[in-house]
């Protein structure tokens, strides 16, 4: 049952719960949820990130931007050979990358397929394509096709 009580000053009501003894204290939800994390089992072969970590140390190895231990959440581990089950111990296979060098990595093979007309065998959709055909990529596009162009020569 509640307890409340009245004060004079400003007309407030102020509203306090006694607690039961006869009731355990329940946990805020944040806190049964990380509890239920630490207790989860990690399954075979998922550590690989914390091994990695490890091995080649809180820095990007693409852009080399070294990292604190409270930003290793932006360190993210890039399977070389881009088959996520291929975990050798050694770490072979592994190397840290920031999320922006990550994302960097695995956009620019997609792109470059797209520019070489190569995508044909994986999904792609347009969000837009203007008139003149070129995808609605604009100049930048024109620019990498010549990069790409100039490559195979």
């Amino acid at each position: 049952m509640a307890k409340v009580t009245f004060s004079s000053k400003w007309g407030r009501v102020n509203a306090r719960k006694k607690a039961d003894p006869a009731k355990p204290e329940s946990k805020p939800a944040e806190d049964l949820v990380r509890d239920i994390k630490k207790n989860q089992k990690q399954a075979a072969g998922e550590d690989y990130r914390e091994k990695s970590l490890a091995l080649h140390g809180l820095h990007c190895a693409r852009c080399g931007r070294d990292f604190e231990a409270s930003q290793r959440h932006l360190l993210t581990v890039h399977h070389k050979d881009g088959n996520h089950h291929n975990n050798p111990p050694d770490g072979s296979n592994w190397e840290n990358l920031c999320v922006y060098c990550h994302e960097d990595v695995h956009s620019r093979g997609v792109l470059g397929d797209y520019l070489r007309g190569e995508a044909s065998s994986k999904e792609v959709s347009l969000v837009y394509e203007d008139a003149s055909g070129t995808g609605g990529f604009g100049p930048m596009a024109d620019k990498l096709r010549q990069a790409l162009q100039k490559n195979k020569k």
